[in-house]
């Protein structure tokens, strides 16, 4: 019997069945039909996540999910296996459910928000947030649809070329759709039948090895080769080879393409940097300063991960993104809504931080700029906001028009208002670890299992089940809460899932050691116990001595009063600080670096660890230190009353502040007191106070309380002359408020926390350690200008500077973003000294850091030009780190090239190229500890948060999105995201923008019927109540408003 031909115009919706069962139309032509009949986001949702579910069942090396994953906003299921329906017919089934297009008469919303659809028809694809946090952009599986997002037309990704590159769309749609599961046996049959032609009609060439071998490094755990990653290949041994799918993703160009390529400007290399937030959205910045570079969903970003160096091709400018906001083009935003009345408390919804560039951290004290990066992983648990919201902006003439210009065509549009899209070509190096902390899920006549990762940037990974625990198929449930670390070994080109192997059982979500161990795994910390070839490099005559013949080749200083200043937990204490009093008035200053490299020998297995880790990492509870305890804690460390090897810089100096003279040399030193910053601070604030020895710790008989105190006294007054000195020479220097803990010294766990307090202690130090760091910069450069290891901080981003200075002009700011010290001057001095003043500076901290980028170490040989060599926060040519030898390589590296600069090392043996690559290492490292540091802080907050909250605060408004916001929490210096949705209480708000100006107006619900609604307005610097409340999720807490009620009461 001949199959029926679908009827020409009838309507798909009227029988779900026809298109999907007729032989006369080729199906993808139905398929194609419906999608230009349909161009609601509600439509590409369904389709992208059922077309999805058949890709996943048609190929045995993808996932299956199981039944809850299917659940969707509606709270409807769509069955797997034999009851899957076809993609067009539980889209319809669904749609009518809901309302959708073939829903009979509309209320008025209902038709404003079909006619808001339409206009708004090929904008961003929905991005759909599952209960467990995951986010479907191409990427992932179908999940939970809880956060629909609009998409603009052409951000896709790129048109598929003849060669097989596809985008989402094409690869899903064509397909083939499974048959409704009606009619048992036959209907089985069916299947089978559908299957087998769908594999002859998907025949082709499958592309290997597109993803670059590095990825392909793990082995399996257990040593066992034939521990098989994904296929049944029982279930597939009659398909004979067929079945194969078209890649997905395009093939790499090859070497000599892309560096010709990047010759003639063709292609653009840079470091990618996916949205924590909305996940298909990816950036690499753009060459000229101006607005970074998009990349849109995986296809585009061609199984790179983020922080990967890649080299990516610009789309024809047809394809390119219409921005419809300032941040819109970086990554910072959420998406707008189109128009409709938004009801508010509709669901619970989690956290996401405001998201910042990357920028030197309070780690980096002499680098001028302090910031919190913010760039966070936390997951989207519970996120759910409609689709509806109210959203108007104000023209200069005070008429509102429909924020629909990203509905224009990007050839229309001026250049202002575009970004530029593009695709991955090639990764030029795998800076991500492909190394992830996750959960597992158990897949039913499946030879693997499924890893969802915590961090949602990395795509899903089939393990093999020889890697899961003993007990995991027999009992999936028991390790529900259980946390693995999953590596990648291989990404295929036409899966959205990688393959990998599981590295460790880590214990259970939402304990401290746990959390923090998958945190420095995925960031490829290492943590391990050093090898016994690395300790044979050690004294092993302990208790360790210096050799005689080091006290001839040095300057004794042991006799100076000569004290370290750190914090009071401190152990590796590698500087120290001298100041003594000249006949002529003047002051010999001196600052005591311990000397590293004198253990560290180059080459040796030391050295290369030391290399290897580069950076110590700083955990709010413990430290992974980059070199042995031994040497960290005790024979490097400049403890009191203990002669030590250093290395000195000494300056005679006026009062004022002027330096007369300058030497370098390797030294011979014995701290006569170990100080705390509040031991410092007291002398400081008592110049005249005569101090008792049971005020202070054990120090030196030869050097009294009153010749130590008067040392901190005259380096105080010096420090507060070089300090107004480097200001008005056009330093910035941006300080962030950074939380610090008080751990219970048996649990390890938080009692409290508070804002760390950055006092004239820390200033002190803080200028002795600069003002050595940039005499070392001057004396290795002009020894070895083509090999010497110097740090340089690029501007700031134009375009975002520009933004954001029409922004600071519109809200009435007289900020000057024209240089680093104006920007200072303006941000200390505009501002006035009251408590909201104080906080609005804190927002206005925040937001101009966001524009910073990153200081970074360079070879001057390899950077040709000396302009760019420049520190920008500090405003000096030439500045290094030489100051901490014991927890930075890099200052290993620079002792070594001062004491050849001296005669008093041996000969440098690095090539520039050896400098540069090494350079690169610590860049890389030093950015993964702080991400490391940051997620260390976080995690105990969100303890803290669960043990003794809710806590309440006062926080100030500093950014406004058309259905959330974001503050600054004051009491602990976190950022939060509240959602309008999430307000118990709240009927509804409306969103206005006035030029760059956005509001929120909130109505909340009057709590005395005879009293009406109360409005609340909420724009940026406006002070708010708020609640910190942990989650059901691990180690998560939100942030909700508190009735404006409630805040005065």
């Amino acid at each position: 019997m001949e199959p029926r031909r679908q009827v020409k115009d009838s309507n798909p919706s009227r029988d779900p069945r026809r298109g999907q069962t007729h032989a006369g139309v080729p199906q993808k032509d139905a398929y194609a039909r419906l999608l230009s009949q349909h161009h609601s986001s509600k439509f590409r949702s369904y389709r992208d996540q059922f077309a999805q579910q058949l890709q996943l069942d048609q190929n045995g090396t993808e996932a299956s999910f199981d039944l809850q994953d299917l659940e969707l906003n509606s709270g409807c299921q769509a069955a797997t296996g034999s009851e899957a329906e076809s993609c067009l017919a539980l889209y319809m089934e669904k749609l009518n459910e809901r309302g959708g297009p073939a829903e009979a008469p509309r209320g008025k919303h209902q038709q404003q928000a079909a006619v808001a659809g339409r206009q708004h028809r090929g904008e961003r694809r929905d991005t759909n947030t599952s209960q467990d946090g995951d986010v479907e952009s191409g990427e992932e599986g179908l999940l939970r649809q809880r956060h629909p997002k609009k998409h603009r037309h052409g951000e896709a990704g790129p048109k598929p070329p003849a060669g097989g590159f596809r985008g989402n769309e094409a690869s899903q749609g064509a397909l083939p759709h499974k048959p409704s599961p009606q009619g048992g046996g036959k209907e089985h049959e069916k299947k089978k039948s559908k299957k087998k032609n769908a594999s002859k009609s998907s025949e082709g060439v499958r592309r290997e090895g597109a993803y670059p071998d590095q990825a392909i490094a793990t082995q399996p755990q257990d040593g066992n080769p034939d521990a098989s990653i994904t296929p049944d290949k029982s279930k597939n041994k009659n398909k004979s080879g067929r079945g194969k799918k078209n890649p997905m993703f395009e093939a790499y160009m090859c070497v000599n393409d892309v560096s010709a390529g990047l010759k003639r400007g063709e292609l653009i290399q840079g470091q990618l940097r996916i949205n924590p937030k909305k996940y298909h959205e990816a950036f690499i910045p753009a060459p000229d300063g101006m607005r970074d570079i998009f990349l849109d969903g995986i296809v585009a970003r061609n199984r790179a991960l983020n922080g990967d160096v890649v080299v990516v091709k610009v789309l024809p400018r047809d394809q390119w993104k219409v921005v419809k906001s300032d941040t819109d083009g970086e990554g910072a935003s959420e998406p707008e809504t189109p128009l409709g009345e938004q009801k508010a408390g509709q669901s619970p919804s989690s956290d996401v931080i405001v998201e910042a560039q990357n920028s030197d951290t309070a780690e980096d004290r002499p680098d001028g700029v302090v910031t919190q990066c913010r760039d966070t992983t936390e997951a989207l648990e519970g996120l759910k906001l409609s689709t509806t919201g109210s959203s108007c902006q104000k023209n200069s003439d005070g008429s509102t028009k429909d924020k629909t210009c990203n509905s224009m065509n990007p050839c229309a549009v001026s250049d202002k208002c575009l970004q530029r899209t593009a695709k991955v070509v090639y990764i030029v190096e795998l800076k991500h670890s492909r190394a992830a902390m996750g959960f597992l899920k158990f897949l039913p006549d499946k030879n693997f299992a499924m890893f969802s990762p915590v961090d949602h940037r990395v795509p899903r990974v089939n393990v093999p089940l020889a890697d899961c625990p003993d007990y995991f198929t027999s009992r999936p449930g028991d390790y529900v809460n259980t946390l693995f670390v999953c590596r990648i070994t291989h990404w295929h080109d036409n899966s959205t899932f990688a393959e990998g192997r599981l590295a460790k059982s880590l214990g259970q979500a939402g304990e401290i050691e746990p959390e923090t161990e998958g945190i420095l795994m995925e960031y490829d910390v290492d943590f391990s116990e050093f090898s016994e070839d690395v300790l044979q490099c050690l004294p092993h005559n302990l208790p360790w001595t210096i050799p005689h013949e080091e006290f001839c080749k040095r300057r004794d200083l042991r006799n100076e009063c000569i004290f370290t200043i750190d914090p009071a937990t401190a152990r590796d204490l590698d500087d120290a600080l001298s100041c003594k009093l000249l006949p002529d008035g003047n002051f010999e200053v001196g600052v005591h670096i311990a000397d590293v490299s004198y253990f560290v020998e180059e080459g040796k297995a030391l050295d290369l660890v030391a290399s290897q880790r580069a950076t110590s990492v700083y955990l709010v509870q413990k430290v992974i230190p980059m070199l042995p305890r031994l040497l960290c804690e005790e024979l490097c460390s400049l403890n009191p009353l203990t002669d030590r090897l250093t290395f000195s810089v000494i300056w005679k100096i006026t009062p004022q502040g002027k330096i007369l003279s300058e030497w370098f040399g390797r030294s011979v030193i014995r701290s006569c007191v170990k100080l705390s910053y509040d031991h410092a601070q007291s002398m400081i604030d008592a110049p005249d106070k005569l101090f008792s020895t049971e005020e202070l710790p054990p120090f030196d008989p030869r050097h009294p309380i009153d010749e130590i105190h008067q040392a901190v006294i005259n380096l105080h007054t010096i420090a507060k002359n070089l300090r107004s000195q480097r200001f008005q020479g056009g330093a910035l220097r941006l300080d962030q408020l950074k939380l610090s803990f008080t751990l219970d010294k048996e649990s390890g766990m938080p009692q409290g926390c508070y804002i760390y307090e950055y006092r004239d202690s820390n200033k002190l130090v803080e200028e002795f350690m600069l003002l050595a760091n940039m005499a070392a910069a001057h004396q290795i450069y002009r020894s070895f200008p083509k090999q010497a290891l110097l740090r340089r901080h690029p501007p700031p981003q134009t375009k975002m500077v520009d933004d954001l200075t029409e922004f600071c002009d519109q809200m009435g700011l007289n900020l000057d973003f024209s240089s680093a010290g104006a920007l200072h001057r303006s941000l200390n001095e505009t501002l006035g000294n009251d408590q909201y003043s104080s906080a609005r500076k804190e927002v206005l901290t925040h937001m101009c850091s966001r524009p910073m980028q990153m200081a970074i170490y360079f070879c001057t040989g390899v950077l040709k030009e000396e302009p760019l060599f420049r520190h920008y926060a500090l405003n000096v040519p030439f500045y290094t780190h030489f100051t901490s030898p014991i927890r930075r390589y890099p200052d290993v590296i620079v002792h070594r090239l001062l004491a050849a600069s001296l005669g008093c090392g041996s000969h440098v043996s690095l090539t520039e190229e050896d400098v540069q690559k090494r350079a690169s290492h610590c860049n890389d490292r030093k950015t993964a500890s702080k991400r490391v540091q940051e997620m260390s802080s976080e995690l105990f907050f969100a303890a803290f948060v669960k043990e003794s909250g809710p806590l309440e605060s006062e926080a100030m408004v500093m950014g406004v999105l058309d259905q959330a916001f974001d503050v600054l929490v004051l009491r602990y210096g976190v950022q939060k995201r509240i959602y309008c949705n999430a307000l118990q209480g709240l009927q509804s708000f409306h969103y206005l923008k006035v030029g760059k100006k956005p509001e929120l107006t909130l109505v909340w619900a009057a709590e005395d019927p005879e009293q009406g609604s109360v409005r609340q307005e909420i724009s940026i610097f406006s002070l708010v109540e708020v609640v910190l409340k942990a989650d059901a999720a691990p180690m998560k807490y939100s942030a909700v408003l508190k009735h404006p009620k409630d805040s005065t009461s």
